[in-house]
């Protein structure tokens, strides 16, 4: 998987080369999915256990927390640890999950007959490690425990339409969850942009998502491409002028938005984005 995670810092990561396209895994150790249907982010891992491979792990995970999920399903099928040595990262990315608010449910996919397994269940290090032999099971549980959240959610042409049925979709938002004006008008530049984005790179339909939750409206958009986006340079434009000008690319998502990035699924790619308040609004 590509996975872009860029903070309104200023600063922004390149993925690193641990991470895949979508599908079958081509080479690299580590492949992440989401579900914009669920909320739900699967992380593959393929290899034998390394400090390589857990550093790719975490990695993975680190940026899958920055949006957040609802979940994080790890799937540990294709991992070869006869030593159960990745046991501290599952423990630590359970309380790291646990930490968020709200909480992301972490689950992992394992078979029951390896040492990891074992040691997991034999430890009460930390409460609540959800495995399973499945993923239909591993997706299945998760989803029953995810506490509901206000969530709206369109289809979308790709065409000059989509834009302003993007925003509409914001503003009912603002009026059902009464949110304030201020982070409404970054939101709805953030949306249009990403919505621009796909009418113009994708050309297939686009589903836009939108929940509220403790940390602010999080922004879906996923769309039937798998090349994910890049930035331009914008450095000559202050943020004010990101936030009121279009045509300047991803700085308006990087100037409006408090993190955003892109991550594959299995049909396409969704762009994502976290719109908090900030203080004045």
């Amino acid at each position: 998987m590509s996975v872009i995670d860029r903070d309104a810092s200023g600063a922004h990561a390149q993925p690193p080369h641990l991470f895949t396209t979508p599908g079958p895994r081509i080479g690299p150790l580590v492949t992440v999915t989401a579900d914009s249907d669920t909320s739900l982010v699967e992380i593959g891992v393929h290899g034998r256990w390394s400090r390589h491979l857990g550093a790719g792990v975490s990695a993975a995970i680190g940026r899958c927390l920055a949006e957040p999920p609802a979940g994080i399903i790890a799937d540990l099928y294709d991992l070869g640890d006869p030593d159960a040595a990745s046991m501290p990262l599952w423990q630590a990315a359970r309380r790291a999950a646990s930490a968020v608010r709200p909480t992301v449910q972490f689950a992992l996919c394992l078979p029951t007959a390896t040492a990891l397994n074992r040691e997991l269940r034999r430890t009460d290090v930390v409460p609540h490690l959800f495995m399973f032999a499945t993923l239909a099971e591993a997706r299945a549980a998760v989803t029953h425990r995810l506490a509901p959240t206000p969530r709206l959610q369109a289809d979308l042409p790709p065409d000059l339409t989509a834009a302003g049925l993007a925003r509409d979709l914001v503003t009912r938002a603002g009026d059902d969850w009464n949110l304030s004006e201020p982070l409404l008008m970054r939101a709805r530049l953030v949306m249009s942009e990403l919505v621009v984005n796909a009418v113009e790179h994708a050309g297939t339909r686009i589903r836009v998502t939108l929940s509220h939750r403790a940390t602010g409206l999080h922004l879906w958009v996923n769309d039937g491409t798998t090349s994910l986006p890049s930035m331009r340079s914008t450095q000559s434009l202050s943020r004010p002028e990101l936030l009121t000008q279009r045509g300047t690319g991803l700085g308006v998502v990087h100037a409006g938005a408090d993190t955003w990035g892109a991550m594959p699924t299995r049909s396409g790619k969704i762009v994502w984005a976290v719109i908090r308040p900030r203080a004045g609004d």
